[in-house]
This record gives C-alpha cells, sequence and structure tokens, in this order.
C-alpha cells in the first residue's frame, strides 16, 4: 500500500480498534485488575512492525504442521519427510529429530497437555496415530534419533488430517481422517490397534461417524462420506467439538450428547450437531469442489474461524441464540433474493438524524468518532464515482459499518450499505455479488423506501444470473424513483437480457437437437479429468519431490460400471474446477452411497436410506452465518491451510496463502494490516506464539520461519523496513483472486512455474 500520495481522509481510514500503545501502558497504573499482558501480546503497532526474524532447518520436505507446547518453550514440527522435530524458542536450536517410522507425510504432530511435554503424537498419511515418549531418547545422541512407537493407531483406513488434545488431560487423543470418521483414542485402555489377523481386530473407538454425512447443500440430507480434515477443541468448554471437511459445513458437537464409541463394522447415522457454520450464500450451491481446510476455536471459545478451499475465511459465533439473525434456513437463502414490499411485515422508517440510534445525548468523544465516520464515508464515496481504489472504498466502508456500527445514526448506516454494496458489485471478487445483497437487505431494513438498495440489489441480481429476480427489483425502483434515468435504463437492459436468453432457449429447442446438446459444459478429456484431482493436491502433491497419486486430495475413481453427472454452479460465480457435462468414461465418488445398482453403501436406519422410503420426511436443519470475512490470499493448492486466531485475545486473524505469502487481517472489520513473504510457493501452517508476540510459518519450503515486531519502523500491509517488501498490494490481491477463480489449465501454469521455481530435493 502506497502511502505517500494518500490524502489525510485516507490515513484516517488506516487506523486500528486496539487502541494506541502509549495509552495502554499508562492505563496500566490506573487499573490494576486489568490483564494488559493478553491486550499487548498482539497489538496493531506490534504487528507493523513484524519481519522475518530467523529460518529454522532441519526438515528435508515440506513442513505441514507446527505446534508450540503450553509453556511457548518448545515448538514441533512435522514433515514429508516423515520425521518430528522438536526445537527449543529461548536458542532456536534442534533438540530432537525423530524417525517416526510413519511411511508417507506427516499432517498433524502435537505435545500431549499435563505430560511436562515427554509425550507427543503424531498423524500421517499413512492412516496411522503414533504415540511417542521423549525418555526413550535422553541417554542418546542427536544423530540417534530412531525410536519406536509407545503405541501405533491403525484403525484409520485413510489419511488422518489433524488432531485434537484436550488442555489437562494426558490420557487421550483424537484423530480426524478422509475415511470419515473422528476417533477418540484412550492410552489407558491398550497401547495399539489389535494386530492383522486378529478375530477382534475392529476398535471401538469411532466417537464421530460420518461416513454418511457429508450435505451437499442445507436443504438435503446428509447422503455421502464426510472426509474430515480438520478438528478442533475449545479451550474454555472442552466439551465442544467443532469438525470440518469435504462439504461447506462445520460441525459443533457436544462430546456429552454423542453416543457410545463405535466400531466401523456397520456405518451409523450421523450424530445431531449442537450447530451447522456456512456462510448462507454457500449454504445451497452443491458445489462439490467446496471444501474446509481448517477449523479452529478462538481463544474464548466464542467464535470460530473456517478456512474454506477456493473461497474465503469466515468468522461465526459458537453459539448465537434462536433469535439471532445470524441463524437461517434454507428458505431464509432463497427469500434474499425475492422481493417484497415490505421485510418481516414491518415498514421501518429511516431516520433523519445522524446521531446514535437510542436518543441518548451525544458525547465529545463520540461527536468526533461520527465525524471521522463521514470523511470515511466521504473517502469510499470518491472512490465509487472517480472508479479506483474500490478496495480501500470497500475497507472505509468496513472501518465505519464493522467498527463503529453501535455508534453511527440509521441515515449514516444506510448510505454506507448502499456505497459498499455498489463498490463491492464493481470489484467482482468471488463472492462479492452475494456480499451486496446482504448489504442491500439490511439498508432495506432501515428504509424500505430506497430505491438505490433496490436498484443496487437488481444489479447484485444480474451479476448472480437472476435475471427474473433482478427485475422485480428494478421494476420495484422504478416506481420509486420514475424519472431517475438510472434506473428506466437498468429495466430496459434486463428485460433485453430475458428476451435473449428466452431466445436462445427456443432456438436450442427448435434444433432438435439430442438430450446431450443442450449441455452447455463441454466434454473433459481423460486426461483433464485425471489433472483435477492433482490440481488441488496437498503439499505432498505440489512439492516436486512426491510424485505419488496416492496422496490425491479429493475421494473420486474412475470405473467403468458406473455413471452420474457432475456439475458446477450457474452464472459467473460458477466453480471451473468442477467436472460438468456428459463424460465417456463413468466417475464413482468413493464413499456416495448413490450408486446405481441400487447396491450402496447406505446403512439401515441412516438419512440417506431413510430419505427414500415414504414414512420419513427430511427437516432442514439450521445454520449459523457469517460475521465477517476474509479476503485478499489464495487457497486453492492444498487441503491443510490453516486460518488462526493470533493473541490470548484473538483480535486479529492470519492465515496462510498459495502465493507463498501470508496475511494478518483486523478481526473486527476485516481489513487486511500486514501482508508478508513466507515461502517461495504456499504458505500452509500459521501459528501464534501462546505469551509474546512471535509467530511461526511453514509451508511448501523444508523451512520454518519465526517472525517477530524486530522491524525499528513499523509499516501498513506490506514494504519498508518491516518485512520484504510488495511491489503493489493490490496487484497481489488480485493475482490471487485470479487464482481462486481461476481454470483447470490456470493451476497448471501457476503449480508448474512454482516447481520451477523450487530448489531440487
Amino acid at each position: 500500500m502506497k502511502l505517500s500520495n494518500q490524502s489525510p481522509i485516507e490515513m484516517e481510514s488506516l487506523r486500528f480498534h486496539d487502541g494506541n500503545i502509549t495509552n495502554f501502558i499508562h492505563n496500566r497504573t490506573l487499573n490494576t485488575h486489568h490483564d494488559f499482558s493478553r491486550s499487548l501480546q498482539i497489538h496493531s503497532s506490534l504487528v507493523r512492525r513484524l519481519s522475518l526474524e530467523r529460518e529454522l532447518e532441519g526438515h528435508q520436505g515440506c513442513v505441514n504442521t507446527i505446534a508450540w507446547n503450553s509453556k511457548g518453550s518448545l515448538l514441533i514440527s512435522g514433515s514429508d519427510d516423515q520425521r518430528i522435530n522438536i526445537w527449543e524458542y529461548a536458542t532456536q536450536k534442534l533438540l530432537h529429530s525423530i524417525d517416526t517410522g510413519h511411511s508417507a507425510n506427516i499432517f498433524c504432530t502435537k505435545f500431549v497437555p499435563e505430560t511436562s511435554d515427554e509425550v507427543l503424537v503424531s498423524a500421517a498419511g499413512d492412516a496411522e496415530v503414533r504415540l511417542f515418549h521423549l525418555s526413550r531418547l535422553s541417554e542418546r545422541a542427536l544423530e540417534d534419533n530412531a525410536i519406536s512407537p509407545s503405541a501405533v493407531f491403525r484403525c484409520h483406513t485413510r489419511r488422518v488430517k489433524k488432531l485434537a488434545v484436550e488442555v489437562g488431560n494426558p490420557n487421550v487423543v483424537w484423530s480426524a481422517s478422509e475415511d470419515g470418521t473422528l476417533r477418540q483414542h484412550d492410552f489407558r485402555e491398550g497401547a495399539s490397534c489389535p494386530p492383522t489377523g486378529s478375530s477382534h481386530r475392529e476398535c471401538r473407538n469411532i466417537l464421530l461417524d460420518l461416513r454418511s454425512g457429508a450435505k451437499k447443500s442445507l436443504s438435503e440430507p446428509p447422503k455421502q462420506s464426510l472426509a474430515l480434515k480438520s478438528c478442533d477443541i475449545s479451550t474454555n468448554r472442552p466439551h465442544l467439538l467443532i469438525v470440518g471437511g469435504s462439504d461447506a459445513f462445520a460441525r459443533l458437537y457436544d462430546r456429552r450428547m454423542l453416543p457410545p464409541l463405535s466400531s466401523t463394522q456397520k456405518r451409523l447415522p450421523p450424530p445431531q450437531c449442537v450447530n451447522y457454520f456456512c456462510p448462507m450464500h454457500l449454504s445451497e450451491r452443491g458445489r462439490s469442489s467446496l471444501h474446509l481446510t481448517h477449523v479452529a476455536f478462538s481463544p474464548n471459545g466464542e467464535e470460530v474461524l473456517l478456512n474454506y478451499g477456493a473461497e474465503h475465511v469466515y468468522l461465526m459465533d459458537t453459539n448465537p441464540g434462536h433469535g439471532s439473525p445470524m441463524r437461517y434456513t434454507s428458505g431464509d437463502a432463497l427469500k434474499l433474493s425475492s422481493f417484497a414490499t415490505n421485510l418481516n411485515g414491518v415498514e421501518l422508517q429511516s431516520s433523519a438524524s445522524g446521531t446514535i440510534t437510542n436518543g441518548s445525548p451525544v458525547k465529545p468523544q463520540v461527536t468526533a468518532r461520527l465525524e471521522m465516520c463521514r470523511k470515511l464515508l466521504q473517502f469510499a464515496e470518491k472512490s465509487l464515482h472517480e472508479g479506483t481504489n474500490c478496495y480501500y472504498g470497500i475497507e472505509a466502508c468496513n472501518d465505519v459499518l464493522d467498527g463503529h456500527g453501535h455508534e453511527i445514526g440509521s441515515t449514516l448506516m444506510h448510505e454506507c450499505l448502499c456505497i459498499r454494496a455498489v463498490l463491492l458489485l464493481k470489484r467482482k471478487w468471488r463472492n462479492d455479488a452475494h456480499m451486496a445483497l446482504r448489504d442491500c437487505k439490511k439498508a432495506r431494513t432501515i428504509n424500505p423506501s430506497s430505491h438505490r438498495a433496490l436498484l443496487c440489489m437488481s444489479e447484485a441480481l444480474c451479476q448472480l444470473s437472476k435475471h427474473k429476480e433482478a427485475l422485480e427489483f428494478a421494476i420495484a425502483a422504478q416506481a420509486l424513483a420514475p424519472f431517475d434515468w438510472e434506473v428506466s435504463v437498468k429495466v430496459d437492459n434486463i428485460k433485453k437480457q430475458i428476451a435473449a436468453a428466452e431466445d436462445d432457449i427456443a432456438k436450442k429447442g427448435s434444433d432438435g437437437g439430442s438430450k446431450s446438446d443442450h449441455r452447455r459444459a463441454r466434454v473433459l478429456s481423460l486426461s483433464e479429468i485425471l489433472f483435477r484431482s492433482e490440481a488441488n493436491s496437498d503439499a505432498s502433491l505440489d512439492d516436486p519431490r512426491s510424485d505419488s497419486r496416492e496422496d490425491s486430495d479429493y475421494d473420486e475413481e474412475l470405473e467403468l460400471d458406473f455413471e452420474t453427472s457432475l456439475s458446477g454452479d450457474e452464472g459467473p460465480e460458477a466453480d471451473e474446477n468442477v467436472v460438468q457435462g456428459s463424460l465417456n468414461v463413468r466417475i464413482h465418488r468413493r464413499g456416495d452411497s448413490n450408486t446405481k445398482s441400487g447396491q450402496s453403501n447406505d446403512f439401515s436406519g441412516s438419512p440417506s436410506s431413510s430419505n427414500q422410503s415414504s414414512k420419513f420426511t427430511y427437516q432442514p436443519e439450521a445454520a449459523v452465518d457469517m460475521k465477517q470475512r476474509y479476503v485478499g490470499h489464495c487457497n486453492v493448492g492444498t487441503d491443510i491451510k490453516q486460518a488462526s486466531f493470533l493473541g490470548q485475545k484473538g483480535e486479529f486473524i492470519a492465515g496462510g496463502s498459495d502465493d507463498g505469502r501470508w496475511f494478518i487481517w483486523e478481526k473486527s472489520t476485516g481489513r487486511l494490516i500486514k501482508m508478508l513473504q513466507g515461502d517461495q510457493a504456499v504458505v500452509n501452517c500459521v501459528q501464534c506464539h501462546p505469551y509474546e508476540c512471535v509467530i511461526a510459518t511453514s509451508g511448501i519450503d523444508s523451512t520454518i520461519k519465526i517472525w517477530s515486531p524486530s522491524a525499528p519502523v513499523p509499516s501498513l500491509v506490506a514494504g519498508g523496513a518491516a518485512g520484504p517488501e510488495s511491489s503493489n498490494v493490490l496487484d497481489a490481491m488480485e493475482g490471487n483472486h485470479r487464482r481462486l477463480c481461476g481454470t483447470r489449465e490456470t493451476i497448471l501454469i501457476i503449480k508448474e512455474v512454482q516447481n520451477n521455481n523450487m530448489p531440487s530435493a
């Protein structure tokens, strides 16, 4: 972000909401009961000084997992080289490099709590979970690092992607696998799984059986296997467990309400969860490529963070009340694009003032903030009229709405919502049209007679290829502003688009083509189908040192005795990585219960089989909607990419990206604060030190980067003395957006460039 030519108003837009660090230090003497160390651990003034302190060298492959111990004195890492490294934070020296005996890439490793960091656990692509005691290394030299595991759990049938541990519990670890199960391993019950060939080989340790738990949409029952990619346990409420995987929905469970542990002999119905989490605009689209790569609780357990593959990062409340506007059903998603003369049956009147909505006296400090909000709004409107800097105009609106939404009046809020909606539609990043719809709906609750909100809603629906719905809103806007030239032009244009589409359909029908002629997607070659699984691979597949096809991220096999049709979204935001159209080969998704022959993997009494019975009607669940979105990065190349809360208060969000950078956003406003170069190709892991402003990152490189606020001069976003300079922040984010929406060929080109720039093994 180039600041030299910015006006004072633009500089105002770059302030931060965590306060002045000098005031924090001064107030420390006045309020002895406040925990200032938590407030100052990750402060904006420190984030702006982050720079690379050191690289830790010791692995011979991609570093797929890093984690601090509870004291922050040790850092543990796992790699494609199938080794676990333990580093001392104070000296940043390698203490141990353990040959684990895993036969595939390590995806997760952790210290087991309450064991004085003597016990650690690992999970890998060989479907195994292994337990190690460091005491077995106490009398050995660093070079003599082969260690036999204390326990080996081989009960999973596919790659194990994530482990979870419970604070204060040294006896149990949980493992999430792509086989659709989350298993609970109690070290007190057995050292290992029964040996192969044993008559009692089945382990009864399945806590969550989601082998028939994946959902295509909120309105449909679960059917296919949910390949789990991530899980987390709440620190403050350890009975709460969240999981995410190969569909769009994260699931929150209360372990106290789950059924007894089971085995794999029979698939069980997916247990009822406390909450589904999914942004509303993603809940009904049914994209087979949409999946979660990481889920995480906030430090206080009140929020969860979801990182989507081929999508953005989203923040949500853990357990909003039943009357909360954050909760929605499948019907609510449809209502968003349907016209109504009033909302919720109530005509709301617009306030004529810009003061606080409760009518209480305005304090001088609040007056100053309101004036600053007006200046930010002027800057946003200027960027709208000039057609430049849409991104910064949106961030100015975010600052007003998300940073001061509780202080501004309804008039100012309505104006800001409309401006942000138009800016989003001009920027046209992925799902910006959906975000504009949300803003328009909120603006209409403030003023149902706002023709500006109606017109903007019409444009958003046009961008989503919902022209008939768009026409309703445009006609409504025309009724409110009959002499507005822009509105009249919009109505005419939509009518022409609808007429052209109807003529095209009629022409195709009159041609008498076969059914396959109506499929608009082109037929893909076998090589393109095979490439799809490679283009969306994990870190091991992005590494040129690994050429195995066994670790493909997607659960698809090619068979000649089964036929199905896969299709993506319609409209401009269609996912181009989805196989479409009629194929000469037949595709069967591993774990899909809808086989043509009827010999499915459905279990008796499962939602998928029960749904076929006339005695059962599926009742769609409700879900929790997003409260904030974080954009600018790219997550398409790996399925282990994290998004993390920074600090003990979690006021900042960090995540890796496929362009080798890692990003830091302000949690409350979604504003990008820092962007740093962390890898030659892909950054996957971002983990904050438990007590200090120190962050560890890793990815495709074989090194771990340690970042600290050691730069002598603070800088914003990128450049200067605070870290590797980026020539243009907007160019970097635009490039990531193109990657996010890129075609199969684009991803292939990107991967080839990355591989050519990678060092040899």
